[in-house]
């Protein structure tokens, strides 16, 4: 379980977030919605040690992480897939995924598991990453933070910019790791998108907590997707 206890952090004397608390279980998947600004990727950047907290905690199966500097939060198995992907795109596929093995020395059979998620990846193992196309990338930045065999998968806007063939895929790797027991947190402005895979719904409006739905119950009604996020 991946736990956001009462956190605050934001950027110089700005505050972002205050009071944030979330819970995202085993085998759940969570979306995260909110208007620009929110405080969705700040949240995320909070979780990975990317922003020092200034109050409240992050655990990770009970764990405390909060305090942790950013290097060591993958370590206790913890994959962040951020907005803009952020590959080293004069790497390698190959080199690309090898550092993701490496963060928590994950073995071949870790890799093979991620080809067999991927396999356009498998064809395109030798190539820069710069040469590959953004759906490709998306999927370069998904496998590199599967080969640290998550505990919780982080998320932010996967599907932005993507062709709906590429969609599907990453939709697909993230119901499997939802099966697979990993407790999935999604940042995903695609509202329809999200409501076909998310189990609950939280919303954030200006860094405080709003209401947690099922996504079942918004499904039957958008009125409080459209209060949120204002479309």
């Amino acid at each position: 379980m991946l736990e956001l206890d009462a956190i605050g952090t934001g950027y110089g004397k700005a505050q972002v977030l205050r009071d944030f608390s979330l819970s995202v279980n085993a085998g759940e998947i969570l979306c995260l919605f909110g208007r620009n600004g929110a405080g969705k990727t700040t949240a995320m950047k909070a979780i990975m040690g990317l922003l020092p907290l200034w109050s409240g905690d992050v655990r990770i199966d009970g764990e405390a992480v909060g305090a942790l500097p950013a290097h060591q939060v993958p370590l206790r198995g913890i994959g962040y897939i951020p907005q803009g992907r952020r590959l080293f795109t004069e790497l390698t596929v190959a080199q690309n995924l090898e550092i993701g093995l490496r963060a928590r020395n994950s073995g071949p059979e870790v890799l093979d598991e991620v080809l067999d998620l991927f396999p356009r990846l498998r064809e395109r193992y030798r190539q820069r990453a710069e040469t590959l196309s953004g759906g490709e990338q998306q999927m370069l930045a998904t496998a590199r933070a599967l080969c640290l065999r998550p505990k919780a998968l982080l998320l932010d806007e996967p599907t932005e910019g993507l062709q709906p063939s590429m969609i599907e895929a990453i939709r697909q790797v993230i119901l499997r790791m939802r099966d697979q027991g990993v407790a999935v947190l999604l940042v995903e402005q695609r509202v329809d998108a999200v409501l076909s895979v998310a189990d609950r719904v939280a919303f954030i409006e200006n860094g405080r907590n709003g209401e947690i739905l099922s996504a079942e119950a918004l499904r039957a009604d958008h009125t409080l997707v459209d209060r949120y996020v204002g479309i």
